[in-house]
């Protein structure tokens, strides 16, 4: 309580755990539990853990500590970056290579240290027009840096925004988009096996942009000696943007407390 005015807060207001009725110690608990988990977590392995008693509680526990593992006000991505798309989500006939139907388009771009991936960003994209891709772009990567895509018609306009493009036409060229764009199509296939592998591909759509932000988070810490270091930034990336409820629509973003140094890309 203020000596001079009389109001009164809680060091919680304002943080996902604001209004909580479960003891700080065994929020901490969940917190720590999930960051040392090299693979991600799940739900069901939270509740276990913790003996919680509902699912849903240990499902939106979830969901608040992948809020808070990412914050507005985050660096742009830097120097030379690759930037492609690619859906997630089962085969699904008709429609042409870029309907995306009831699949989910997300949006990669992979800075390119050398023959190694970078730090990265990721967000769900409604489809692979300009009004969706650009906007993307000009959040993740900083003005100035060397913007490396494919021949799509929709990043044409880049250099108009600031960016150098480096535009790589697959169409005759006789090599594969994993040779012209190894480092997105990494992170691609390494984020398409978490999903399936940790989460057993029962990811919805409309939560996808949680899933992101948390495989974000852990693969630019993947290398991480501290997991101490892991712990820190998760509980307090929610300060500042309050408790709410989780979000439907829209992609909460972030900024990592500690980068990893890059990944080597094999065979490229």
């Amino acid at each position: 309580m203020c000596a001079g005015c009389g109001h009164q807060t809680s060091v919680t207001a304002g943080t996902i755990f604001q209004d909580t009725r479960t003891s700080l110690v065994t929020w901490f608990r969940a917190v720590w539990w999930v960051v040392s988990q090299k693979n991600g977590a799940s739900a069901l392995g939270l509740q276990r853990v913790l003996g919680l008693g509902s699912y849903r509680t240990a499902w939106t526990w979830l969901h608040k500590f992948r809020r808070a593992m990412v914050r507005p006000g985050r660096d742009t991505l830097s120097e030379m970056v690759e930037v492609d798309e690619t859906f997630v989500g089962g085969v699904e006939p008709g429609g042409g290579r870029r309907h995306v139907g009831k699949k989910a388009l997300v949006a990669i771009a992979a800075e390119v240290r050398g023959r190694a991936i970078g730090r990265i960003r990721m967000r769900r994209v409604a489809n692979s027009s300009a009004e969706s891709l650009l906007p993307f772009v000009q959040e993740a990567v900083g003005p100035g840096t060397v913007v490396i895509t494919d021949g799509l018609q929709t990043y044409r306009d880049l250099a108009k925004l600031g960016y150098r493009h480096d535009r790589r036409v697959l169409l005759g060229s006789g090599e594969s988009a994993d040779a012209v764009l190894p480092r997105v199509h990494r992170v691609a296939s390494l984020l398409k096996r978490w999903l399936l592998g940790t989460h057993q591909g029962g990811v919805s759509r409309e939560h996808l942009d949680y899933y992101l932000d948390e495989f974000t988070f852990r693969f630019n810490r993947r290398t991480s000696r501290h997991r101490g270091k892991l712990f820190l930034p998760a509980p307090g990336a929610g300060g500042g943007r309050g408790p709410g409820a989780l979000r439907r629509d829209g992609p909460w973003r972030a900024r990592p407390e500690e980068e990893a140094p890059p990944q080597r890309v094999g065979g490229t």
